[in-house]
Formats: C-alpha cells, sequence, structure tokens
C-alpha cells in the first residue's frame, strides 16, 4: 500500500514539475506586448517564398536587406517604437525616415522589453 501511495505521489510530482515548465515556456510568449508579436512575425515573414531576395538582390551578395525588404519590416518596427509613448514627430526627427535606422531601433527596443520579460520570470522563480 505503502509503495503504491509512493509511486502515485512521485508520479504527481513528476506531471506538476512537467506542467511547471511548459507554463513558464508559454509565459514568455504571453509577456509579449502585441507589438512585439508583431515585430516578430514581420521578420519572420521575410522567409516567406514571396518575402524572400530576389536573383538580382542575391547577386548584390551584401549582408543589408533590400529596400523592398525593409519595406516589410518598417510598419512593425514603427508599430513597437510608438507603443513605448514615443511620438510620430519624434520618430521621424531621429530617424529621418531612414527605413535602417527604424528597424535597428526597433530592434534595441524589442531586445531591451525581450530582457526585461527575462528578468521578471527570473525573479518571479
Amino acid at each position: 500500500m505503502k509503495k503504491i501511495f509512493l509511486s502515485a505521489l512521485l508520479a504527481v510530482l513528476t506531471l506538476a514539475a512537467c506542467s511547471n515548465e511548459n507554463t513558464v515556456a508559454n509565459t514568455v510568449e504571453s509577456m509579449k506586448t502585441p507589438q512585439m508579436e508583431n515585430f516578430d512575425k514581420a521578420f519572420k515573414s521575410l522567409g516567406d517564398p514571396q518575402n524572400r531576395p530576389t536573383e538580382e538582390e542575391r547577386k548584390r551578395n551584401t549582408s543589408e536587406l533590400s529596400d523592398r525588404r525593409k519595406a516589410l519590416l518598417v510598419p512593425a518596427s514603427k508599430e513597437l517604437i510608438l507603443s513605448t509613448g514615443i511620438t510620430e514627430a519624434e520618430l521621424t526627427r531621429k530617424t529621418g525616415g531612414d527605413m535602417s535606422q527604424i528597424i535597428v531601433w526597433a530592434t534595441q527596443i524589442y531586445m531591451q522589453k525581450s530582457d526585461d520579460i527575462r528578468k521578471n520570470l527570473k525573479s518571479e522563480k
């Protein structure tokens, strides 16, 4: 009887530990703001067949994205930047409307917010 009880207790604890790991992993995703999720989706969309580099873009063989591909990222980048309280006028003033600068700024914000989420999760443990 004791063996069965201990086995059942061990099984419950194992399942609880596994479900806690899933909860933490899901929490990282659930703590992302909608703007962060849109930024993620925009970057992932670069891998879609219609958004991949064209033959001409590949021939240039640069590490920089083409203007066509940058244009795919700019709306989500602007949305993420504006979600921090920056105004459209300030965004334009700081970047001059340069797509690369907008994307870089949004990437910095995304990374900072991701770090903040990780720190919050660690402090909750």
